[in-house]
């Protein structure tokens, strides 16, 4: 066989392999409904709609289209079906050209309460995206509260903040700069994206109390590091330490040592702790975080575990300079607290003990130890 024919052998399957993820079965959903619009408007949107999935097609167009769903075609199940599988389907994306997906950060879109809160699938080469796409599918059936929130930001207050954002105008925001996840009170005041690229949490202090997650400085490389192709610069994440950043003061004496054979997580000491009353949060109100001053300095505390465990184990490759061992010991951890669901002192001893750090203290600043016993 010449090289000639392997070579377009390849790209055929290539193409094959992605026509599932240009043409999802939401597009013959959408054609399909009947119970509302008038005739051909269904097959309309549906021809249309092709066009938001293509990689070079803004994320928030994906979203309008959704709304449009809805106002052109009614509310009948099939309707909010089509709609929700729409907006949940994966945009076309290239891994051999980047590493991350962009995700619409308007917190106005989409404006249909039936399909807010619906988060969308990411390519499997992505990291992290066992996490979002499991969460992607829950959320087409039970949709994530999302008042006053993006899509990035919901996203990211499930668990996942590897991406990049642009708003729906077309600016693009930096590598994971969906800024604050929300509000209880439906704000979801982004933060700014020079914040995101210097890596300070500073911008986010302020409403941390109602906030489950901040990425703000989740990108992990400065803008010019992210312009040059660079690996992440831990200049700016100990800078941003530097400046008294909530958890800096708890990782003094720790090891990087894990008890673990052939496990090396190099610059970092990826443990948890679980404490009340970290800044911006009620005395008695716990939450998780990382011990480790380079990871919490672009990671706010959370409620969720697994905001934490993904946001370790992602920096495990962005910065901590760790071994393989130690990153797939991570990833089975990270699965291991998932699994868990509980919320409470004995998670994060699960987790440090599960990387190689038994005993660890999980209120080194001081205050209750657990949550009071029901």
């Amino acid at each position: 066989m010449s090289i000639k024919t392997i070579f377009f052998a390849t790209l055929l399957s290539l193409t094959e392999a992605r026509f599932g993820q240009e043409h999802p079965a939401a597009i013959d959903e959408i054609s399909a409904v009947t119970s509302g619009g008038q005739p051909s408007q269904a097959a309309t949107i549906a021809g249309g709609a092709i066009s938001d999935l293509l990689a070079a097609a803004n994320p928030c167009n994906k979203l309008k289209t959704g709304d449009n769903i809805l106002a052109t075609l009614g509310t009948g199940d099939d309707a909010v079906k089509a709609a929700r599988d729409f907006v949940a389907a994966e945009q076309n994306f290239n891994p051999f050209t980047t590493s991350t997906p962009t995700i619409c950060d308007d917190p106005t879109l989409p404006t249909n309460a039936l399909i807010r809160g619906v988060i969308p699938l990411v390519d499997p080469a992505v990291q992290g995206s066992d996490v979002e796409n499991a969460a992607s599918a829950q959320s087409v059936t039970t949709p994530f509260a999302a008042d006053g929130m993006s899509v990035a930001q919901v996203m990211a207050a499930q668990g996942f903040s590897n991406f990049t954002t642009k708003d729906a105008a077309g600016n693009a925001g930096a590598a994971g700069a969906a800024g604050s996840a929300g509000s209880a009170s439906g704000t979801g005041a982004a933060s700014s994206a020079g914040a995101a690229s210097t890596g300070s949490a500073t911008s986010s202090n302020s409403s941390a109390a109602a906030n489950e997650c901040n990425v703000a400085g989740a990108a992990t490389s400065t803008g010019a590091a992210a312009a040059t192709g660079a690996s992440t610069a831990t200049g700016s994440a100990a800078a941003a330490a530097s400046t008294g950043t909530a958890g800096a003061s708890s990782a003094a004496g720790s090891s990087s040592t894990s008890s673990l054979a052939g496990v090396d997580f190099g610059l970092c000491t990826p443990t948890i702790k679980f404490e009340a009353g970290q800044p911006g949060r009620k005395a008695t109100e716990f939450t998780f975080q990382a011990i480790d001053p380079k990871i919490s300095a672009i990671q706010q505390d959370a409620l969720n575990p697994n905001i934490i465990t993904n946001r370790i184990c992602d920096e495990l490759t962005n910065q901590c300079q760790s071994n393989q061992s130690a990153k797939d010991v991570c990833q089975q951890a990270k699965a291991q607290i998932m699994a868990l669901g509980t919320k409470n002192k004995s998670t994060a001893d699960a987790w440090n003990t599960a990387l190689g750090f038994a005993g660890t203290v999980t209120n080194p600043d001081g205050g209750p130890a657990d949550v009071p016993a029901a």
